[in-house]
């Protein structure tokens, strides 16, 4: 399933704005802060969707009977650019585990790169609802390998896939190559095309440069 919530006018839309606006991108400050408010917004949407129960309240006058989480998430990043959306995240699920996730493209001279995996850390994901987070689905392959990353810390009851804009061709190679997974993935916005090198247009540049400097 992929539920875009860029579909629907809300102020969603002007935290992508600005995401996306070359101009607004020159302060570093506000685009990770415009991440981390898209990530609040993402776990509002997403937590319509987890279990609930009834617990009474006591407040100075009486009992009030208020539905709450049955358990927090595991919210899971994809390091770097991935943490500022994490942040939002755990603003909103302010008791949950926290997994990161570390991976790199490996350019090769001719301009081609393979994703490669780091490292993991972080508890058991067995049986839990995990949000796993990225500000890009371009191609859609280090999803799909911080998707199977994720499987050495056990099998999650589902997995929410996050990235604030996605390719086309990310969610097709995501369908292709997580049949049979329970995931629903979610995004901000659906961009078509992609350049050579795999960034997506007209996308937003490079997440993790725009939010923490440029790397070498």
């Amino acid at each position: 399933m992929v539920i875009n919530i860029g579909e629907n006018n809300s102020l969603f839309n002007q935290y992508i704005a600005e995401i996306r606006d070359q101009e607004v991108q020159q302060d570093s400050m506000r685009f990770r802060r415009n991440l981390e408010r898209v990530g609040e917004i993402f776990a509002y949407e997403i937590s319509k969707k987890m279990e609930f129960y009834s617990t009474e309240v006591t407040t100075p006058l009486g009992i009030a009977e208020v539905p709450v989480l049955s358990a927090q998430p595991v919210i899971a990043s994809i390091m770097r650019a991935g943490l500022p959306i994490h942040q939002g995240f755990l603003n909103s699920f302010d008791k949950a585990e926290n997994i990161f996730i570390t991976a790199y493209r490996k350019y090769e001279k001719d301009g081609t790169f393979q994703i490669n995996f780091e490292h993991i850390s972080g508890p058991t994901v067995d049986e839990k609802e995990v949000i796993l987070v990225d500000p890009m689905l371009a191609t859609g392959a280090s999803m799909v390998l911080a998707y199977n990353a994720l499987l050495r810390k056990g099998t999650p009851r589902h997995t929410h896939i996050v990235s604030v804009i996605a390719s086309k061709e990310g969610i097709e190679y995501m369908q292709k190559h997580l049949v049979g997974k329970k995931y629903t993935l979610w995004t901000g916005a659906i961009d078509s095309e992609l350049t050579v090198k795999s960034y997506i247009v007209p996308g937003l540049g490079d997440a993790g440069d725009l939010a923490y400097g440029a790397k070498e």
